[in-house]
């Protein structure tokens, strides 16, 4: 155990997570001793502003530099003002915003100093927990799986599940909950299926103004070209063994495919190129799981949720209809990962970002250490 975590049993634990869509920090509280999950507590959203995202964006990309530098310091003040309001809260799992993610080349780079969030909130922060994994020949991605099995036990799965998070770059974990342990061989499969909602939200945003595609109301009024959509399911990454993982711009000429289509014809394909790329994702799990569990906010597309529900061969769910909350389990998630940091548990296994053994990754910083 961490020595700036001293209490013994379950922690209160909050996770602050801001994803690819770069919409703002989902904020999530979870009691758990980083095995096993005893209760959700409190939720929260810090949206960013638009000036605030045009920073993000322009770090996209980027491993150092003034852009840099200015998306950390939006990351930073908008996680201190959306973690405010710690009673309670015995530390704070904080993954801050990937700029860039090349494990095989550069790394990964998530900006966001904890030091300086644990000086504002006064209380311990767990952070950077993907260098470690990288380091050891991981990809440094997905992270939430190891999350993903203790909700498996929470809910009292007692077959194969997968999560499916269809943020702006999709990812899966097959689940096997009938292990003991997530890092036990077999107990996981976890890797990135490939774009999801980012390509549909930038062509929107370019377009028309949109920051995404509200009800997939403009691809409903689409027509799929499949031409467009062969040429992208030829991409080497469908046909890569997991584990592997994506940056957020991986597939940024996708919008070139569509460049000649009309704006719904457009949607409407780039969300077929987010369901077909699951479903050849689903092609390398195991076996067929009893459900695929939707969490993020491709789950509320409904044109998105058709086309896998028909392409699938198993029943496809949002994750609320197990009662869980689709657009906090990723914060919950590094709240999850925070205690098991703490309490010197792995983070990543073989299974799941394919490093070469079981990693806890993290750095704790504490109030008046740096």
């Amino acid at each position: 155990m961490s020595k700036a975590i001293a209490k013994t049993g379950f922690l209160r634990a909050m996770g602050a997570m801001s994803g690819t869509s770069l919409d703002g920090v989902d904020v999530a509280v979870l009691e758990t001793d980083g095995v096993e999950i005893a209760g959700f507590g409190r939720c929260g959203y810090h949206p960013y502003s638009e000036a605030e995202q045009e920073v993000l964006r322009a770090g996209l990309g980027h491993w150092h530099g003034k852009e840099v530098v200015a998306a950390s310091e939006v990351v930073e003040a908008a996680h201190i003002s959306a973690l405010s309001g710690t009673e309670g809260i015995d530390l704070i799992g904080f993954h801050g915003q990937t700029l860039a993610h090349a494990p095989r080349l550069q790394g990964t780079l998530q900006v966001g100093d904890g030091a300086t969030l644990a000086e504002a909130l006064k209380l311990p922060v767990v952070w950077d927990f993907r260098s470690d994994d990288v380091a050891m020949g991981g990809e440094g991605a997905p992270l939430a799986p190891f999350f993903h099995f203790a909700c498996a036990k929470y809910i009292k799965a007692t077959g194969p599940i997968c999560f499916l998070n269809l943020g702006g770059v999709g990812n899966i974990t097959f689940v096997d909950p009938r292990y003991d342990s997530p890092e036990e061989p077999g107990a996981l499969l976890a890797f990135d299926t490939g774009p999801a909602n980012a390509p549909v939200n930038d062509l929107l945003q370019a377009r028309l103004g949109l920051g995404f595609d509200e009800d997939g109301r403009v691809a409903s009024s689409g027509e799929v070209e499949t031409g467009a959509l062969e040429l992208f399911l030829a991409e080497p990454y469908f046909s890569r063994l997991p584990p592997k993982s994506l940056d957020r711009n991986d597939f940024s000429e996708m919008i070139g495919l569509v460049k000649e289509l009309n704006d719904a014809d457009a949607a409407a394909t780039l969300t077929a190129m987010c369901a077909a790329s699951v479903v050849q994702g689903m092609e390398h799990c195991p076996q067929n799981p009893s459900a695929v569990l939707v969490t993020g906010g491709g789950r509320h597309n409904p044109v998105l949720m058709q086309m896998l529900t028909v392409s699938l061969d198993c029943p496809v769910k949002k994750v609320e209809e197990v009662g869980l909350d689709g657009d906090m389990l990723e914060a919950q998630a590094f709240a999850y990962l925070a205690v098991r940091v703490a309490r010197g548990l792995p983070t990543s296994c073989p299974g799941t970002t394919g490093v070469s053994a079981c990693v806890g990754g993290g750095v704790v910083s504490v109030p008046g250490v740096r």
